[in-house]
């Protein structure tokens, strides 16, 4: 019997105050690849989200990650036990799009499949608009590796572990992500408690 997901499920509002001053979150960034299977709080996942991407100037919908040109071709998908999903921050919310546990599938490590979260950089090229391949290559590239460090340095100001990973089979994890014709896999980052 197959029970249809909620096809949305609201986040906690961010809490985007207080934390670590930047000059020590910034010390304590480091690329941690031991991780409890702890699942991490709503409240916690939540301002993680918003650390990578959510709105930080209402007025213009701006992000706390920057894009080039302002494309924000850059979706997050968040890969849990549960499964997979979206994130949507004009409604700061997850949007469920697979029951799957895709997270041996974000990488080659073995680590991946049981951390709790993996966060998963897809680049919408339907957004750029850069003709020349190589431009928008490097546009998405250094996009998506802007989310990753916002998501560093929340992990350091939270104490979680994580680790960014360019070794990916792009092709494979596109295909049970069902993504599209123009999306792409570029970056995905592994997140959670430390291991004890």
């Amino acid at each position: 019997m197959d029970i249809r997901l909620p096809d949305s499920v609201a986040l906690p509002p961010a809490q985007t105050q207080g934390g670590m001053p930047l000059m020590s979150a910034l010390a304590a960034r480091r690329s941690v690849r031991a991780f409890s299977q702890r699942p991490l709080e709503a409240q916690l996942l939540s301002n993680l989200l918003w650390a990578a991407g959510g709105i930080n100037r209402a007025d213009g919908g701006g992000r706390t990650a920057p894009s080039a040109h302002n494309w924000r071709e850059i979706e997050i998908y968040v890969a849990q036990a549960d499964g997979l999903s979206s994130y949507h921050p004009l409604t700061h919310s997850l949007r469920h799009e697979s029951r799957r546990d895709l997270r041996a599938e974000s990488g080659v490590q073995d680590f991946v499949a049981t951390a709790p979260l993996n966060l998963i950089y897809v680049a919408d090229l339907a957004r750029v608009d850069a003709i020349d391949p190589v431009e928008r290559r490097f546009y998405c590239a250094a996009d998506a590796a802007f989310c990753a460090q916002n998501v560093y340095l929340f992990c350091a100001s939270a104490g979680l572990a994580c680790v960014v990973r360019g070794v990916v089979n792009r092709r494979a994890l596109a295909q049970s992500m069902e993504l599209g014709l123009r999306q792409r896999v570029i970056l995905a980052q592994t997140v959670g408690y430390p291991a004890v």
